[in-house]
């Protein structure tokens, strides 16, 4: 071996791994990756659960409702599910269009701040009755929030 120095540089992370191991008789702890929002409030169920109770609340709010007249709500709860658990960290199965071109039709009709501000209050009563934390619920509203300007086509 000529200038073993390459060789070395290329395989001393590995020779650190063996010779930790030899030493202590274990691997070195993994990495702890931190937990997502979907998995904080309770997973695929909590979020299923949620959407539920959510457009309850907004088929009952007369601020917003009408932006609901003649929609499948089975597909609309079902693309909210997957869009709430891609939104918070969890698989992502949404297939629905992006925000601006999902909502342009409701902007024609009128769709504006403050029947943005009605679905945000619908969601923050939804996690709250359903006992979220308040700190779970900002981080939640402020992922909501985030998409206020692609929605109103702002």
């Amino acid at each position: 071996m000529e200038n073993s120095l390459p060789f070395l540089i290329l395989f001393s992370p590995f020779l650190f791994l063996a010779l930790t191991i030899l030493t202590s008789g274990k691997l070195p702890p993994a990495p702890v990756r931190p937990r997502t929002l979907f998995e904080n409030i309770g997973g695929e169920a909590a979020v299923n659960a949620a959407v539920d109770i959510f457009y309850r609340k907004v088929l009952a709010d007369d601020r917003i409702s009408r932006f609901f007249e003649g929609v499948d709500m089975d597909k609309q709860a079902a693309k909210q599910k997957a869009f709430l658990t891609m939104a918070f960290g969890g698989p992502n199965n949404y297939s629905g269009e992006d925000m601006r071109r999902g909502h342009a039709h409701l902007v024609k009709q009128g769709l504006n701040d403050s029947h943005f501000d009605a679905v945000m209050e619908n969601l923050g009563a939804t996690l709250t009755e359903l006992k979220v934390p308040g700190d779970l619920i900002a981080q939640a509203a402020a992922i909501a929030e985030s998409t206020r300007k692609d929605v109103l086509g702002k």
